[in-house]
């Protein structure tokens, strides 16, 4: 047994499940938990090894995550045979390093922090592409996106679509709403960050009556703040609803009673919000910006701009065409939500950590 390659996948934002990141995290250790890898040991960096161990036994290792970590004299000094960065900007990096496969999500920072190739967090970026063994990129949007901003080396390079995070479809009958679901609604989710626009589907409701929007997420911060003022300042406290974080019972339940889901995200390396609601045949409609047409294919509605009265006219059409081939187009969404899966994504990296480690 001791010739088992040894993996260490640096997890450790499996903590912070309500984000993209933390998602990603879990499930694919969910997906890689269901295959079979006797010949390798995969070791699990988390902040919370007990809750971890009580899904999983003894199927991984487990290293207990420190923030100290993120230091260099605190780095992990166990060689590993691969280390997997799993996400492009962590800072927990290993001591020394035999391969290195680094996952790249998306290169936002460039256009929304600084894409002077000098700034720290770029030439933080740059360490872990110069030191990559291989690539893997979550859409062929962020494989683009990366080569437009850096000089990537000539390693191989993988494309893996994240999965469906909705493998059970829960019973959401008991589920008690902090908001009112007296009227239609329209639904949406995601953390409350500037390039999510969420301002243009609360402008467009200035211009639509029977429906209400309800939007879930951690709405604190700046960008909360200032998403609460559009809604007061135009009058629509009655009409748009922020929930909050969900639970998984929750983000189903809006998910199975919205009228539509929309997206107005200007940049996404993935978007794994608008598959969850494709899952439920719900129509969807998002910007046709970045990965989203990648994610959405042509199940999925798109805004080519952020003028109301046009998104309006793209919603209402939309729903038209939704409503009078109902059948049709939501056999269409549930198929298309099914052509993303983390038990194949799982398997796709466990072949990139075969053919890295070969």
């Amino acid at each position: 047994m001791s010739n088992r390659k040894s993996v260490f996948l640096e997890t450790h934002n499996i903590n912070n499940r309500a984000g993209g990141l933390g998602t990603f995290n879990y499930e694919l250790i969910k997906g890689l938990s269901e295959l079979n890898f006797d010949d390798m040991r995969l070791t699990l960096n988390t902040g919370n090894v007990k809750l971890l161990k009580s899904e999983f036994g003894k199927k991984f290792d487990y290293n207990q995550y420190t923030t100290f970590s993120r230091l260099e004299i605190f780095r992990i000094r166990k060689p590993y045979d691969l280390w997997h960065s799993v996400n492009q900007n962590t800072k927990v990096e290993p001591f020394e390093c035999k391969k290195y496969l680094l996952t790249i999500h998306d290169v936002n920072f460039t256009e929304e922090v600084s894409s002077d190739i000098n700034h720290r967090r770029n030439k933080l970026f740059l360490k872990k592409l110069d030191k990559a063994t291989a690539i893997t990129y979550i859409s062929e949007f962020s494989k683009q996106q990366t080569h437009k901003y850096f000089k990537v080396p000539d390693v191989p390079e993988y494309v893996i679509h994240n999965g469906n995070p909705i493998s059970i479809l829960l019973n959401t009958t008991s589920y008690i709403p902090n908001v009112p679901v007296d009227k239609p609604f329209f639904y949406t989710i995601g953390d409350f960050i500037k390039r999510k626009n969420y301002e243009s589907i609360i402008n467009m409701m200035k211009l639509i009556k029977d429906f209400n929007l309800i939007i879930s997420g951690n709405n604190a911060k700046d960008y909360g703040d200032e998403i609460k003022k559009i809604i007061d300042k135009n009058g629509l406290s009655n009409q748009v609803f922020l929930t909050g974080k969900v639970t998984e019972e929750g983000k189903q339940f809006f998910m199975k009673n919205c009228t539509a889901f929309l997206f107005p995200s200007i940049r996404e390396g993935f978007g794994l919000p608008p598959i969850e609601a494709m899952s439920f045949g719900k129509p969807v409609f998002l910007s046709d910006k970045t990965s989203l047409p990648e994610v959405g294919g042509t199940a999925a509605n798109y805004w080519n701009n952020f003028d109301p009265e046009y998104m309006k006219t793209v919603l209402f059409d939309g729903l038209h065409n939704h409503e009078n081939n109902r059948q049709e187009s939501e056999k269409n969404l549930k198929e298309r939500a099914l052509n993303f899966d983390w038990k194949i994504a799982a398997a796709s990296y466990l072949k990139v950590y075969n053919d890295i480690l070969l």
